[in-house]
């Protein structure tokens, strides 16, 4: 049986995701920083996956990113799938940003993918060389076009994609895949810091070629795809789902 760990598994995202890995036969691992909204995917997936484990990790501190993955490792078992999907995003004018915040950023969204990676990617290597393993990191289509007073979360997102595209180079000897998905903007409650969601929800239909909001059970279908046997020879590509808004 395999482990897949999501990381973010408390936003709307996160737990669609771990939903549909769970459905998919995975035993799944939950981190969020968020206990109660942890708590919450942690009762949902419970009712569909064989065995889960969840524990609340602030992934800006590395020895309890450290501690996670031995406790998944002595509760469920090795990695076979990591989704790094935690991100946060405080909403500050570039000039106005201070180096505190921007490492917190940094913190979260880039070291701590780079750290779940690598405490994952140490389990994998040591499971049979014959069982798919596989890395997605959730990068963000804010990165094509850039984002007002998000420069360091955008930074960061790009960030994803080209650390999956090195990751998958130096880990595919290894059998591991690494790939990243970049979702469009799906309506969770990252957009609660726009004044007007409403007026920001029309803009974004209007700029999709597809006429409607997309659901986060869509983009967890790509995450599904991506770590499971329809995509054993993928490995270092970025899937856009963003209902064409951006086509890449």
């Amino acid at each position: 049986m395999s482990v897949a760990v999501v990381t973010g598994a408390g936003g709307s995202l996160g737990r669609a995701i771990a939903l549909r890995l769970a459905e998919d036969g995975h035993h799944v691992a939950l981190t969020d920083v968020a206990e109660a909204t942890l708590a919450e995917t942690e009762e949902a997936v419970r009712k569909v996956a064989e065995q889960t484990f969840s524990r609340a990790v602030d992934l800006r501190k590395p020895a309890a990113v450290a501690d996670f993955f031995v406790a998944v490792r002595s509760e469920l078992g090795p990695v076979s799938v990591l989704v790094n999907n935690a991100a946060i995003y405080p909403t500050v004018p570039f000039l106005e940003m201070g180096l505190s915040d921007y490492d917190a950023v940094q913190e979260v969204n880039q070291r701590g993918y780079w750290m779940c990676a690598q405490h994952a990617g140490r389990q994998m290597a040591e499971l049979d060389p014959g069982q798919d393993r596989s890395i997605v990191n959730v990068a963000s289509i804010t990165m094509h076009g850039g984002w007002e007073n998000l420069a360091a979360y955008v930074t960061t997102k790009g960030g994803a994609v080209t650390m999956s595209r090195a990751l998958a180079r130096e880990l595919g000897p290894l059998g591991i895949r690494v790939n990243a998905v970049s979702p469009g903007a799906f309506k969770t409650a990252a957009e609660e810091i726009y004044d007007d969601p409403e007026a920001y929800s029309a803009m974004v239909v209007e700029r999709q070629a597809l006429k409607r909001r997309g659901t986060p059970a869509e983009l967890a279908a790509v995450v599904s795809f991506l770590t499971g046997p329809d995509a054993t020879f993928v490995t270092g590509q970025t899937i856009e789902v963003n209902g064409g808004w951006v086509m890449a």
